[in-house]
């Protein structure tokens, strides 16, 4: 063993690695010992995550780019990235005397640029992104329950109905879903109450969608503030920018659909351990 390196910002502390040390796999006996502890593999990816960098360009002081990306595969292959959402966003609803299981929920998409690695992709003519489409289901403190990768040409309602069905089987006391005007349609409510038993409500800006809104002829136009909260719809709008400052998240360069939702499962729950270790005991 050499000295100790130097901490990074990225690095667990003491605190969260006791509440994560449970959820992350141990080492298998038998074979040939290894050569890094489970923390420095955590510590690796969360400065991967947090820099936005390329696998082969990690620090050396870390585990190999080759040994990193090994065990991320590993555990997602496992499921441990969502499985440790679970448990975290269970353990943050009970400690804020909720239900471990949402009743309701808000749901949004957001177009990010990806790069020329090919892949799920498109274009989408409204926010002139060529890239994908991030579509996100949140409880009502803003944690994310399901995440779902698509191209930005496919309709919101479309990334909603594949949302709204998983979350019909994984959360069976979510019943209602706050939403913008994209996922409009008496057809599409109705079809969603049928098949998920789930109600849909459209939240409107206070302009209608305009920074002015219409008046009489010759009648001068009322202001509006040019920035607005939407009621129940900026809890979802705050989790992308919270998921905005890990660098990775910033520009979609998966291939696979599933590493881009993936590492938003890790994103959230690698900030659900944070508030845990810092929450008063």
């Amino acid at each position: 063993m050499g000295e100790p390196r130097a901490r990074y910002l990225t690095d667990l502390s003491d605190a969260e690695w006791e509440i994560l040390r449970p959820l992350v796999p141990a080492v298998k006996p038998g074979g040939r010992s290894a050569r890094h502890t489970r923390r420095e593999i955590v510590n690796a990816l969360a400065y991967w995550l947090r820099a936005g960098c390329a696998w082969r360009l990690l620090p050396h002081d870390l585990p190999t780019c080759q040994t990193t990306y090994h065990y991320w595969w590993q555990f997602q292959r496992d499921g441990l990235w969502e499985g440790l959402l679970t448990e975290l966003r269970e353990r943050e609803r009970l400690r804020l005397g909720r239900d471990p299981t949402p009743g309701a929920g808000i749901m949004d998409s957001q177009s990010v640029r990806a790069t020329e690695r090919g892949g799920l992709l498109g274009y989408d003519g409204g926010k002139k992104a060529n890239g994908i489409k991030r579509h996100l289901l949140v409880d009502t403190l803003g944690t994310v329950l399901l995440a779902c990768v698509r191209p930005p040409n496919v309709d919101d309602r479309n990334g909603a109905e594949v949302l709204l069905c998983q979350a019909a089987d994984n959360f069976p006391r979510l019943k209602h879903i706050w939403a913008h005007q994209g996922y409009r349609g008496a057809d599409f409510h109705a079809w969603i109450r049928q098949a998920s038993g789930i109600t849909v409500q459209i939240v409107q800006r206070r302009d209608g969608g305009f920074r002015r809104t219409w008046a009489k002829a010759g009648a001068p136009f009322p202001e509006v503030p040019y920035f607005a909260v939407v009621q129940r719809r900026w809890v979802v709008e705050r989790r992308f920018a919270w998921l905005g400052r890990c660098r990775r998240l910033s520009k979609d360069y998966e291939y696979l659909r599933g590493n881009s939702e993936n590492f938003i499962c890790l994103a959230m729950a690698m900030l659900l351990l944070r508030r845990h270790a810092r929450a008063p005991r």
